[in-house]
């Protein structure tokens, strides 16, 4: 349920819990944006859970928008109950970004929907272009990508999302991840240039990052509690 990039609203004691995980190693400046992400009722988003983290608690991070003259842009790490979540969902649809979106990516924007429609696959946003629709915020800047987390059913999905992206990606400066049925994820460019299926990949999970090989993650399609009903 509380995988990475998926957006949670929380609760005001939710709010407080970060400020008390933080403690004194947040920066005035984090003090005051939690105080705006609170206020304007502002998704955190979920990252990977730290080591140690208690069952019970969910690890989160908010990415202030880069600095205009330097680019830096500052991260914060946070943390909360579960009980404290008010109500948590997965990543945008590309559909949901399309306003936030610089002109000049639209149409290419609104062609890739489209595909992805034809073909009843799952894409989400995340990133810079996400958290620049849902705050309204300069965070897309000459260099940024559009980070894309795709998740495929099976393997028919996985090979037509792959075209996809590198068909759109012609276009579009298209980044970002395919999140198996196991919960593990993989760049897909890194997946794209691949070899044969025992090629080994750099591998993201809630918990930590290691290789596996292609054929561990296809597998993830047969095991029986992911079969599609």
């Amino acid at each position: 349920m509380y995988t990475r990039h998926s957006l949670v609203w929380l609760s005001a004691q939710g709010w407080q819990s970060c400020r008390d995980c933080g403690g004194e190693k947040l920066a005035p400046a984090s003090h005051a944006a939690l105080a705006r992400w609170q206020q304007a009722d502002w998704p955190a988003i979920v990252r990977r859970a730290d080591v140690g983290t208690p069952e019970h608690a969910v690890c989160l991070g908010l990415a202030l928008p880069p600095d205009p003259q330097t680019g830096h842009k500052v991260r914060i790490a946070l943390r909360a109950a579960v009980a404290e979540v008010r109500r948590i969902r997965g990543p945008l649809s590309i559909d949901a970004v399309l306003a936030g979106a610089p002109a000049h990516w639209r149409e290419a924007l609104q062609l890739l929907a489209a595909d992805v429609a034809r073909n009843d696959l799952t894409f989400g946003v995340y990133g810079s272009l996400a958290l620049q629709a849902l705050t309204g915020a300069s965070y897309v800047g000459a260099g940024s990508d559009i980070d894309l987390l795709f998740a495929p059913k099976n393997r028919s999905q996985l090979e037509a999302g792959i075209a996809l992206l590198q068909q759109h990606a012609q276009s579009l400066p298209l980044d970002g991840e395919i999140r198996f049925p196991s919960g593990q994820a993989v760049a897909w460019k890194e997946w794209a240039q691949a070899g044969d299926s025992q090629s080994r990949v750099l591998v993201k999970d809630d918990r930590g990052v290691q290789l596996s090989t292609l054929a561990a993650l296809l597998a993830s399609f047969v095991n029986p509690e992911h079969i599609d009903a």
